[in-house]
């Protein structure tokens, strides 16, 4: 007895106007059962494309959900595909033709009328294919399409678009280190985020969380255990501290989670701020001792504060330090080489980076 899915591919066949589009869908319905996901994808492909042929003459845009639907299940289901191929040895390659079908459908909605309020939701599923490929470059011309052709108002497309959209180019920012930028657009994601998703307001917090660190920004210790980020705790701690040693014990800690999220080099260059909030602590320390010369500050005393942290440098790497921070706006001051003293300036001689980042 033939199954459900074979008597509705006999029966589609009949209306040739909607049989290219549904026959090769029942046909890989049947296949997904069966658990053929690389047949099943070859004929979702075909049922799509047959689709969006006929999407094209349609004027408005009461296909919408149903092309939603279409976009997200042939990325799922391409990464499947390409698991199965993976396993069998062979080059798994599917998802790459999703994301080339995508594009298609991304051009499709780029013209006037109402079917491109759409657009933002494909283009989503564009970037979730290229971070799974590694391939975010190609992230550039999409993002050049929504934000500079002046075809799309941005504030036209529904909030879980744009949230998402703004998630994915925070993290590019992130990648680029283009932090101020960067935190704009994750704080937006986090602003206008459901706030009973919290799986999704964690994943935006994994990236904004390093970035705010890097502006001078530090997040509260319940926002951390609320959503469970508490690998940033000991982070946020050596940032408070001074601790050179805690910083490193942290990122060495969590190391494989913070390269999977490609924030550990952000994580990196926090040293910076560390130093600097250790020779501020030392500051005070002389300037309640003795407030006149509280601004000189010798080398050696940093060299002894570093090794109490079990953080063995000489005078040279400490200076090598010091000349770094004050080049960087961290410190103001200057070298008295021969003496080995760095003179602070007498006016905010540790200036806070009030939400913007390091000088580069």
């Amino acid at each position: 007895m033939p199954s459900t899915s074979s008597r509705l591919i006999k029966q589609s066949d009949k209306f040739s106007q909607f049989g290219e589009i549904l026959a090769p869908l029942f046909r890989s319905l049947q296949s997904y059962r069966l658990g053929n996901l690389v047949d099943a994808y070859h004929a979702f492909e075909k049922f799509a494309n047959a689709f969006i042929q006929e999407f094209r003459n349609w004027e408005s845009s009461w296909a919408l959900q149903a092309l939603y639907v279409i976009a997200y299940e042939i990325r799922v289901l391409a990464e499947r595909a390409d698991r199965e191929l993976a396993s069998n040895g062979k080059s798994p390659e599917k998802l790459k033709g999703a994301g080339s079908f995508l594009m298609k459908v991304f051009g499709v909605l780029a013209g006037k009328g109402p079917k491109r309020v759409g657009a933002l939701y494909v283009t989503c599923q564009l970037f979730k294919i290229y971070f799974k490929l590694g391939t975010v470059h190609l992230c550039r011309s999409v993002i050049r399409s929504i934000e500079t052709a002046r075809i799309f108002d941005f504030e036209e497309f529904p909030r879980r678009d744009k949230v998402t959209y703004m998630y994915y180019t925070g993290r590019l920012e992130v990648f680029n280190e283009n932090f101020p930028a960067a935190d704009h657009k994750l704080s937006y994601a986090l602003t206008h985020c459901n706030p009973l998703r919290e799986a999704n307001i964690r994943m935006i917090l994994k990236y904004l969380i390093p970035v705010k660190l890097s502006l001078g920004i530090l997040p509260n210790a319940w926002l951390l255990e609320k959503y469970n980020l508490l690998e940033y705790s000991n982070v946020v701690q050596a940032l408070k501290r001074g601790d050179l040693r805690l910083l490193r014990h942290a990122l060495q800690e969590h190391e494989d989670r913070f390269l999977r999220s490609g924030v550990y080099l952000v994580l990196e260059k926090l040293e910076l701020q560390v130093y600097q909030r250790l020779v501020k602590k030392i500051y005070i320390i002389q300037k309640q001792k003795d407030p006149s010369k509280a601004h000189q500050l010798k080398l050696e005393v940093i060299v002894k504060a570093l090794k109490w942290l079990e953080m063995d440098m000489d005078l040279d790497e400490v200076e090598c330090i010091m000349t770094i921070l004050i080049y960087k706006n961290l410190v103001k001051g200057y070298f008295a080489h021969k003496s080995k003293v760095v003179v602070l300036s007498k006016q905010d001689p540790f200036p806070k980076l009030n939400g913007k980042p390091v000088n580069s």
